[in-house]
């Protein structure tokens, strides 16, 4: 009979069954191939759904998010655990955490990095993993992806004259009128802190800003796509949203 000190053994891996890495994995977005879509830290559980050749289809407790991983990357890896209960802090409770995120946003910054599509462990994110493990960090679980993470913020009107609006630990949103694709992390007096690729300049954890007169590329290539602002008033219950 498994206890909560069991290791995950090929005989355990039975549908519903709940687990806790003891290990970084990446997850997939299919059942082969290295398209990497996120990955989960050592302590994040999973769900175990479904098994497919050498991987299984997971749901990840914190945030609901639904991968697939390597088996034999968390056999001998993950010990069984009971279902998993949310912390859901209050409004006031997270906004007493945001100086925390902030900093460690800046401790992830310092460190040598780069942009990783599906990055969700450090040192290299892309800018929905940096925004998920700096909120994670301080018992804050948000959602995995960009468009997910605006959708589930209490919305901020903002445009480029209305920064007042904003506080720091705020989330911008970024994209086209039709979805958002990239976030970041508001500081204050017009900046922010994100993960971006090389494609428009950087490649990895920055400081740009939302002033019209900053003409750095990638500062200048995000204004053009501000779609808005949110901020983080509650906790992802562990639900998938689509």
């Amino acid at each position: 009979m498994a206890t909560l000190s069991t290791l995950l053994s090929p005989d355990l891996l039975t549908p519903e069954s709940c687990w806790t890495l003891l290990t970084d994995v990446n997850g997939y977005s299919h059942p082969d191939g290295l398209a990497l879509t996120t990955q989960a830290c050592h302590g994040r559980g999973f769900r175990l759904l479904d098994s497919f050749g050498g991987r299984l289809w997971v749901q990840l407790l914190e945030d609901g998010y639904r991968c697939w991983i390597d088996r034999d990357a968390v056999l001998g890896r993950a010990v069984v655990r009971e279902a998993w209960q949310p912390s859901l802090l209050a409004a006031d409770q997270i906004r007493q955490r945001l100086p925390a995120v902030l900093r460690w946003s800046e401790h992830a910054e310092q460190q040598p990095n780069s942009y990783l599509w599906g990055g969700t462990t450090k040192p290299n994110m892309d800018c929905s993993g940096l925004m998920q493990m700096a909120f994670a960090s301080e018992g804050i679980w948000i959602p995995r992806d960009a468009y997910q993470q605006e959708r589930f913020c209490e919305p901020v009107a903002t445009q480029l004259g209305q920064l007042q609006l904003l506080l720091p630990g705020d989330l911008i949103f970024f994209g086209s009128p039709q979805r958002c694709s990239h976030v970041a992390l508001y500081l204050g007096e017009g900046f922010y802190r994100h993960s971006s690729g090389k494609e428009h300049g950087r490649n990895g954890i920055g400081i740009d800003s939302l002033h019209p007169n900053d003409n750095h590329p990638v500062g200048r290539h995000y204004r053009a796509e501000l779609r808005g602002a949110g901020r983080v008033v509650r906790c992802h219950d562990g639900s998938t949203l689509a």
